[in-house]
């Protein structure tokens, strides 16, 4: 192998177009995304139209590689479906994965389909590799498209051995916080911006929210009512900011003490958009490292919180590494 060798990932997800380059070491050689724009006011975007905005996208990814480095292409490795369940299928992963697909017959490179919730777990992983070398740990993924906690096994036959836990029953993490946002009159993407109004609170008003968490689940419709009646009181916007991400982490709080007296873990890597928020990654570290509970944290870098192709191309590399069959990985 080239001591060049590099390994592209593709990330057509539901709001960011993503492609990354990495070494045979893991390093990032290059990581570009483009945000899909949401008009104000709007709550989010329709399949077809994030579609169409990824197939604007790819090409101006692509012109912005450095000059040279497409020689030094391995292996691809795309995004192809949300979770690598049955039936688990969006249509957005069709623009980067059909990309991927052009690419490998054209330059005739190995190409592997993963999901979006694989990469967002190698994504996290950077940084964070003394987790593998546990009999298991327990993943969140908390995001605007899913709301799960997963056990990972050892890596011994495959990438990542994953078993889905718990889940969310109604609104994902991510949905609830936007919804919030622009029932605020905030931007889409409201995290953010949330974020800001919640870290002005003096948290002397800031109503406790009731949360919903049970065995086969949890829920965040009701805080959602919750919230949205506290806009309509006309309490303060920083103080409903605090209380909501406070509910959400106290939800994430139960739900993982749950899964880890299911499991037997006690180590957690924590990935997505909704886990970039300090105000709910102190309170986990408050209440699930606390020497009475015990839990190991780990925490995704900020930047590999977000979408991203980061870890579809760290997949690429594992993959090739391993002389994986390319179809053990691929379907269609």
């Amino acid at each position: 192998m080239k001591n060049m060798a590099l390994f592209l990932g593709l990330d057509t997800s539901a709001y960011t177009t993503s492609i990354a380059l990495v070494n045979h070491q893991h390093q990032v050689v290059v990581d570009e995304r483009i945000p899909l724009m949401v008009k104000p006011g709007e709550r989010g975007l329709r399949q077809s139209q994030a579609l169409f905005f990824h197939v604007q996208n790819l090409p101006k990814l692509f012109n912005r590689l450095p000059a040279g480095l497409s020689g030094e292409v391995v292996a691809i490795a795309a995004s192809a479906w949300p979770r690598r369940v049955k039936d688990s299928y969006m249509p957005v992963f069709l623009a980067g994965q059909n990309q991927a697909r052009i690419l490998s017959a054209f330059a005739g490179l190995p190409l592997y389909l993963v999901s979006h919730q694989e990469g967002h777990i190698m994504a996290a992983l950077l940084g964070n590799e003394a987790l593998l070398q546990q009999e298991c740990f327990l993943a969140v993924h908390f995001s605007g498209g899913t709301s799960e906690i997963m056990r990972v096994g050892r890596h011994d036959e495959d990438v990542l051995q994953i078993e889905t836990g718990m889940s969310g029953l109604d609104l994902h993490a991510g949905q609830l916080v936007d919804r919030v946002g622009v029932a605020m009159g905030l931007s889409f993407p409201a995290g953010p911006e949330l974020e800001e109004l919640a870290l002005k609170s003096e948290g002397r008003d800031t109503p406790p929210l009731t949360t919903f968490v049970r065995d086969e689940g949890f829920s965040f419709s009701g805080i959602e009512t919750q919230v949205l009646r506290l806009i309509a009181s006309g309490h303060k916007r920083e103080d409903i900011a605090l209380t909501l991400f406070r509910a959400v982490g106290r939800t994430l709080e139960k739900a993982l003490l749950k899964e880890s007296a299911r499991t037997g873990c006690r180590h957690v890597l924590l990935a997505g958009g909704v886990m970039a928020n300090s105000i709910i990654k102190e309170h986990l570290l408050h209440r699930l490292e606390h020497p009475a509970v015990g839990l190991k944290l780990y925490f995704a870098h900020p930047r590999l919180c977000s979408d991203n192709a980061i870890g579809v191309a760290r997949l690429a590399a594992m993959l090739y590494h391993r002389n994986k069959p390319v179809d053990a990985h691929t379907t269609g």
